[in-house]
């Protein structure tokens, strides 16, 4: 598909989507976002990609909402608009995805990366939820996700005070997975994303599923979906592809089935 407001591209087994609205640092229209959702539909039908990059570009990643077209809407324009809610193509994406953020990841920006599996930051990098400022709250899931990862206190900070966090501090408490200089920020997320694509497609999805049951259930509850998820696995090829290769001392050749 040849998109207007995103760059996307396969290289290998990974795919990658650039956000491309820089006159306005990457403002997240609803046409991008609907691009968006769309890039990932291609990426999740094709067996080929086995991970996915999503970033900004080298300055920035994104710096929020469109503000200007949102300021005069009503409740009833936000509720048939459901802006929001086309983010589900994102948080239903079955591969591993993976933010490379540069620059400002703000409002919807920084709740974007949050929906991502792993986030690799540029030193520049800056998240943060400013919608306070604005007369609103974060609608996109950062009241939510924000506590889950960093704790409550951490959160009620960057929701209550608009203020952002450095690269550096959102590693220290668990937001990020590294941090690197800004200009390879994009390379090391696709040699992680390159790394994981190698893994069995089966295995990941099905990884991806438990770690991500473990912030919305019981622990009983998290550990019998494990379990499940576990014997099940032993029915594919791959495992016993996987275990073999162990066995014999090489690399294992995983097909998906």
């Amino acid at each position: 598909m040849a998109f207007e407001f995103i760059l996307s591209s396969i290289e290998g087994a990974v795919g990658v989507i650039t956000l491309n609205r820089p006159k306005v640092l990457n403002a997240l229209s609803p046409e991008l976002i609907g691009e968006l959702g769309a890039a990932l539909g291609e990426f999740e039908a094709n067996p080929e990609v086995g991970a996915a990059v999503l970033t900004g570009g080298p300055r920035v990643f994104a710096a929020g909402a469109d503000i200007g077209d949102m300021v005069e809407r009503s409740p009833v324009d936000q509720l048939t608009r459901d802006q929001t809610g086309r983010w589900a193509p994102l948080t239903s994406f079955s591969k591993p995805l993976l933010a490379a953020v540069n620059g400002y990841a703000l409002g919807g920006g920084c709740e974007i990366a949050l929906m991502c599996d792993l986030i690799i930051a540029g030193d520049s990098a800056r998240f943060g939820q400013p919608e306070i400022n604005l007369g609103v709250i974060p609608g996109a899931g950062g009241t939510q996700r924000w506590p889950r990862t960093a704790g409550k206190y951490v959160a009620m900070e960057v929701n209550l005070t608009g203020a952002p966090i450095s690269a550096q501090r959102a590693f220290q408490l668990g937001l990020v997975n590294k941090v690197v200089p800004a200009e390879v920020t994009i390379e090391v997320a696709k040699r992680l994303a390159r790394r994981i694509a190698e893994k069995p497609p089966l295995a990941l999805r099905l990884a991806k599923e438990a770690v991500n049951a473990a912030l919305e259930t019981p622990l009983q509850q998290g550990l019998a979906a494990e379990r499940r998820s576990f014997y099940f696995l032993f029915a594919t090829e791959d495992q016993k592809e996987g275990m073999r290769a162990f066995l014999e001392k090489r690399r294992g050749r995983f097909k998906g089935r």
